[in-house]
């Protein structure tokens, strides 16, 4: 028979392989399991449940473990559930009177051990006996209550990890959702967390970045060709830099070029030593080309401006010279320049006007009905007079076209601009041909020419703002980038759309659909 203090040594033996066993997981669902099956066995049970608060209301208790107990059985147990641990012992009797004869158990006897970490209350475990047992010793209490010492640190602590990773979920699912790259880095400049747009980005797999140097992954350079992420990484600037900061060009793993802005969110410890970084990055080609094509608007703007300005004003001067005698001919010839060269002038800062409607809001339009085939015509005239013969207008219209509805003005604007195009890119002359065709309720008007034609990848660019085709004729030809980025604000303003097919010297096609005129109904 083993002596009182050899059972005393034995029970704690036991305690301390269970505690081993339950703070070992980590995972809430194995550590509640545990816990009730080894409360069960130390109790002598033949039945058990565990109960923990709930984390948001933190004064509900719900069952999350059982042992011998199916699961649907659990809600007949809810009543104890409802009653303070320290009632149990007084009123718990009749309750579970009452639990066995709804679920049929024999439930005769049932212990309740309070889970309780720093006198904050964690749960409870309810354990139940088929036969009345001999009341527990001193020492038998105080194992029990180790025991559940132990298993309310465990609980703790699953409850503690199983939050930390809920976060960690949370944080993952964010990077991955950000639709700018983010990639996270340790203190050795590996990589740890790369999202999905980082390999958009930068043409590497997840597989193949995680673990390697983010100068090898991400690779900025500077505008000489230098990687900035290994002779000037912005984490490792001093003063250290709260908020730092990397821009350059980037050559994807596929060969694909772009601009990329990287912000970086480092982390430090003592001394400033570097722990790592979140580095959030962004494609920003779009913005720089944006600012690019600006700065060459406001270059190539001022010299148109001042093309005609100083026409005007040397004409002008000339004409108003005291010491000189001019013909009539001669005043004629330069007056109409000058008026030539103001209209033009005029047509400029109203393109410059018209770009601001279009940024503030839209275009305004003033509408009516009116021949698409009497608007071309008119448009063919003038070109015809200014290209002395060069070209060939053709007008391709049905004998029954019926009129369209809009701004006669903004669609002259639109005509002349793409006719003015067809001129300006065929430089060899040739047919420039305008036609239209009705379609439902829409008429499909087109403008044709001979010329060089155009890029497929600069098709759809052709109609952004301050954008000019990169060609031969660029230098050659006069424009501000904004005539074919204004004629589709003026037909989308319309309801309608414009767009080009076209292929390198063999000219261009530009279509545009507009809304016909309603159909009168007579008697």
């Amino acid at each position: 028979m083993l002596e009182p203090s050899d059972n005393r040594l034995r029970q704690r033996e036991y305690l301390l392989q269970i505690s081993r066993a339950i703070t070992a997981q980590l995972d809430l669902s194995s550590v509640l399991n545990l816990v009730i099956t080894y409360a069960v066995e130390m109790l002598a049970g033949t039945s058990g449940l565990i109960a923990i608060y709930d984390e948001e209301s933190g004064d509900v208790l719900r069952i999350r473990a059982s042992s011998q107990l199916p699961r649907e059985m659990w809600p007949a147990f809810a009543p104890l559930l409802d009653m303070p641990v320290g009632d149990l012992t007084r009123h718990g009797v009749a309750v579970l009177r009452d639990v066995a004869a709804d679920t049929g158990l024999n439930l005769r006897q049932m212990i309740a051990l309070p889970l309780t970490v720093r006198q904050a209350a964690v749960g409870v475990i309810y354990a139940f006996r088929a036969a009345l047992n001999v009341d527990f010793s001193t020492n038998d209490r105080q194992l029990l209550q180790d025991f559940a010492d132990q298993a309310a640190i465990a609980v703790s602590n699953a409850r503690l990890y199983q939050g930390v990773l809920r976060e960690k979920q949370r944080l993952d699912a964010m990077i991955e959702q950000s639709a700018d790259g983010a990639m996270i880095i340790d203190s050795r400049w590996r990589i740890t967390t790369f999202n999905k747009a980082m390999e958009q980005i930068t043409g590497w797999s997840r597989e193949e970045a995680i673990g390697r140097p983010c100068a090898e992954v991400l690779g900025i350079h500077s505008a000489q060709g230098v990687n900035i992420c290994l002779t000037d990484c912005p984490l490792q600037r001093r003063p250290f830099m709260d908020n730092p900061v990397a821009n350059g060009r980037i050559t994807s793993r596929d060969g694909r070029e772009f601009y990329a802005q990287s912000h970086y969110a480092p982390q430090r410890g003592p001394g400033r030593v570097f722990l790592g970084a979140i580095a959030n990055v962004r494609d920003i080609t779009a913005q720089r080309r944006e600012a690019e094509l600006q700065n060459t608007f406001i270059s190539v703007i001022s010299h148109e401006l001042k093309t005609p300005v100083s026409i005007i004003k040397g004409y002008a001067s000339t004409l108003a010279r005291q010491d000189a005698t001019f013909s009539q001919e001669t005043l004629r010839e330069g007056l109409t320049i000058i008026e030539e060269e103001a209209d033009r002038l005029a047509r400029q800062i109203q393109d410059l006007l018209d770009v601001s409607r279009v940024a503030a809001g839209g275009v305004r339009l003033d509408r009516s009905d009116f021949s698409l085939v009497s608007l071309a015509a008119d448009v063919v005239r003038g070109f015809a007079a200014q290209t002395e013969g060069r070209f060939e207008f053709e007008l391709r219209f049905p004998d029954e076209m019926l009129p369209v509805h809009g701004d006669y003005e903004r669609l002259r604007q639109v005509l002349s601009n793409l006719v003015s195009n067809s001129v300006k890119y065929s430089p060899d002359g040739g047919t420039i041909r305008i036609g239209a065709r009705a379609e439902g309720d829409m008429a499909i008007a087109y403008v044709s020419d001979q010329g060089i034609g155009i890029a497929p990848e600069e098709q759809e660019q052709i109609f952004q703002r301050f954008y000019r085709v990169d060609n031969r004729l660029r230098r050659e030809t006069q424009g501000s980038g904004l005539g074919l980025y204004l004629a589709r604000a003026v037909i989308e303003a319309h309801g309608g759309k414009i767009w080009v097919e076209s292929q390198l010297s063999r000219g261009a096609r530009f279509f545009f659909t507009l809304p016909l005129a309603r159909r009168q109904l007579t008697d």
